[in-house]
């Protein structure tokens, strides 16, 4: 015999159970509205709501309102250590106000138009990245068909679109000015990919912390990406460019791990021999050896300043695109000491 499928229960169905106004239910629902209810209201409807076992009907409220309460998140590579936690941020925002978080992992640049059309085409209301390129044309796609979008993490040059980051130019001013009070002149960069905003304002960092001191201009090496493998093959350029420098300025922690690796075998000690940075202060540095001195980022509160900024959007509460800086902090451990004379 057939189970019968049990009737949809409706914001009536509980607003009867609670003995209020469908309003009122409506209103205590809302995660935006649910603040104009009395707490005493508010109990008696969420637990007539879920003794009725009530469920939103999002493809109603839709149709209703021309929202999906939901938005996109972009990254470019889920393992790297620093996004879980700027998704803990967004999560954690969206929560807040009942939205749903779709987030894709895209690799390959080229993919990221395909992949934001298919979002688009799931009518997400709103979108974080943390992909853009410099003078990236998915920001002039994003800006032709009118989608509300923040960057995290990376800024878009030009202002076209809101952002949230730290100061990278900080960030590295930081680590140079504690190798120099460390006594050491001779200072290089494994600098980021400079197809990036970030690894392009760090280096710029680098450069304008040497200059600020009086200090020759770093050797530079430009790794392929912000990992560990591309911190290896840096680490090897500069090793085999040039007389050994007394420190090195990693553009992030991966790339730092990368020169450990070869500053080992080639019989070097850090940082008895060199001294290193990272940036990101990433989960486990702490434990590596030597503890990775670097610099310490708010990455959840870049990702919630982020989503904070595209609800402001959605709800038409922005006034302008902005760029939100955050502080980035110098942590020290035992990776870097003072010169060896």
């Amino acid at each position: 015999m057939p189970t019968s499928t049990p009737a949809t229960v409706t914001i009536r169905d509980v607003a009867q159970a609670a003995g209020v106004h469908v309003s009122t239910v409506s209103r205590a629902l809302n995660p935006a509205k649910r603040g104009l209810i009395s707490d005493e209201v508010l109990k008696v409807v969420e637990a007539a709501a879920q003794r009725l076992g009530y469920r939103p009907n999002r493809a109603a409220s839709a149709l209703r309102t021309g929202r999906t309460h939901t938005i996109g998140v972009l990254v470019p590579d889920i393992t790297n250590p620093v996004f879980p936690p700027i998704l803990q941020g967004i999560e954690a925002s969206a929560a807040a106000r009942g939205y749903f978080v779709f987030v894709a992992n895209v690799g390959d640049p080229q993919l990221a138009q395909p992949i934001l059309a298919r979002m688009q085409a799931q009518q997400i209301d709103g979108l974080v990245m943390a992909i853009a390129m410099r003078d990236d044309p998915l920001i002039d796609f994003i800006r032709a068909n009118g989608m509300h979008a923040v960057m995290v993490n990376r800024a878009d040059e030009s202002g076209r679109l809101p952002a949230v980051v730290s100061d990278d130019r900080l960030a590295m001013k930081l680590a140079v000015d504690h190798l120099v009070a460390q006594g050491h002149v001779r200072i290089a960069h494994l600098a980021g990919p400079q197809n990036v905003p970030t690894g392009v304002g760090r280096r710029q960092g680098v450069e304008q912390a040497l200059h600020d001191h009086g200090l020759a201009a770093p050797r530079v090496v430009a790794c392929e990406s912000y990992s560990r493998e591309s911190g290896r093959q840096a680490m090897q350029a500069l090793l085999a460019s040039g007389p050994r420098p007394e420190a090195v300025v990693c553009c992030n922690d991966l790339v730092a791990l990368g020169a450990y690796d070869v500053l080992r075998e080639a019989g070097l000690r850090v940082p008895r021999d060199i001294s290193v940075t990272g940036h990101n202060d990433m989960p486990l540095v702490d434990m590596v050896d030597p503890p990775l001195t670097t610099i310490r980022l708010p990455h959840r509160e870049l990702g919630w300043r982020a989503a904070e900024m595209l609800f402001d959007e959605i709800e038409g509460k922005a006034l302008s695109a902005s760029t939100v800086v955050l502080r980035p902090e110098l942590v020290v451990r035992a990776s870097t000491a003072s010169r060896r004379t």
